[in-house]
């Protein structure tokens, strides 16, 4: 046999050679299987399993998430957040059956109704409301002091827009008239300083942390105190992430290959982290605000500025070898300081604890991440963190933030 003839007996008990099957198609082959066999179950009405809920009373879970009192009413925003659907048939206001009227009859899972009861209500009393539901249940509504909610208008958004500037954006620009101080000081003073920016990011993340908490605390419709943790994680991840991007896309010097970030970007980072914080703050002062559940006098004001004026402290700090000019420190300040007023804007519009939650949460998460930045800056000679210098400056920015924090009572 001839080579040719060889070549062509291979060739012809050889298999075809077939196309291979594109990828984009073996992904979408299990997803679709998927939908196919959900709406299969779903048509079929769970066959086998549809007995298992008979004789099994709805189970009916609902959160109020907002009161509001106008004139001669009262209004009130509540969230299915079971598996069941939940209809309200009569309003109970301190023994009296009232007459309302609500956005939706019948409230499916993850859904929400606003019931506006007609009611005389008086300034400064307390009432107990209950929404009774179309099978027996009860959903309290306590009312400690009833006054009257803010109207939105023009003049309210401006009052919003006024008190982020007073409690964000003024409090970060003084707090970054320490500048000049901080250029001055000596080494061990810098780390000194770095170590109370510590402590105060770390006292940030743990006080949004637990305000968060107590936004959900009784409302579980997107997940509970669960969004917080989510948002914490989203922050530091995406933050981390920009980092990361940024040292492949410039060049770095030898300290910050071996750790330590250049003094801008973290300067940058910790604004971004205390500016997300702001907003996560901004929308908790403007939906209590706008429910009329915070009195927004001067010492509360002023306990706010306090409060915040060692965020701006924090940013400057890092830059004490490399100051800036004056237009990146108001770049600095803006982003830090101006969140405030988006948050107090977006909270007295639409206010929802799920979301105040989450940006509270992501807040968290950016100052944790940017406090861990800062670690490698107070090293000393040896190449130790924790100091009694660099520990009793995490200690003072904690105490301080403590201390000016009681004068936030909200």
């Amino acid at each position: 046999m001839s080579l040719d003839e060889k070549t062509a007996a291979a060739l012809a008990g050889a298999p075809h050679n077939r196309p291979p099957v594109p990828r984009w198609l073996l992904g979408l082959g299990p997803l679709v299987l998927i939908a196919i066999l959900l709406g299969l179950f779903s048509l079929l009405n769970a066959p086998g399993l549809n007995k298992l809920a008979e004789g099994v009373p709805p189970k009916e879970d609902v959160a109020v998430e907002d009161a509001r009192f106008t004139p001669g009413r009262i209004e009130i925003t509540v969230r299915n957040q079971g598996p069941d659907p939940v209809s309200i048939a009569q309003v109970n206001v301190s023994d009296y059956y009232a007459v309302f009227t609500q956005t939706r009859d019948i409230m499916g899972p993850l859904e929400s109704t606003t019931l506006t009861v007609t009611y005389h209500w008086v300034d400064g009393d307390p009432y107990e409301v209950a929404l009774v539901t179309s099978i027996g249940g009860k959903i309290p509504v306590i009312i400690d002091a009833a006054a009257l909610s803010p109207e939105r208008s023009t003049s309210f958004f401006g009052l919003m827009a006024l008190l982020g500037v007073y409690v964000g954006v003024i409090p970060v620009a003084l707090g970054m008239l320490w500048m000049p101080f901080i250029r001055r000081s000596s080494a061990s003073w810098i780390r000194v300083l770095l170590g109370v920016t510590i402590g105060l990011l770390g006292f940030l993340a743990l006080d949004a942390t637990l305000e968060a908490m107590e936004v959900v605390a009784n409302n579980a419709a997107f997940g509970g105190p669960l969004v917080v943790f989510l948002g914490a994680l989203l922050a530091y991840l995406v933050l981390e992430g920009t980092d990361a991007w940024m040292r492949r896309h410039q060049d770095l010097n030898t300290a910050a290959a071996a750790g330590a970030l250049p003094p801008r970007r973290l300067a940058l980072l910790i604004t971004i982290g205390i500016g997300l914080h702001n907003l996560g703050e901004g929308l908790a002062i403007g939906s209590a605000y706008s429910v009329g559940s915070l009195a927004l006098g001067a010492t509360l004001i002023i306990g706010f500025a306090i409060h915040n004026t060692t965020e701006g402290l924090a940013i400057v700090t890092p830059l004490a070898k490399e100051p800036p000019g004056l237009g990146w420190l108001a770049l600095l300040g803006l982003i830090a300081g101006a969140p405030a007023i988006a948050g107090a804007l977006i909270g007295a519009t639409v206010y929802q604890p799920a979301l105040s939650a989450f940006m509270l949460g992501v807040g968290a998460g950016a100052v944790a991440q940017v406090a861990i930045k800062l670690l490698p800056m107070v090293k000393d000679r040896n190449g130790r963190i924790f100091t009694p210098l660099t520990s009793a400056g995490i200690i003072l920015g904690l105490g301080v933030m403590f201390a000016t924090g009681l004068l936030v009572q909200a």
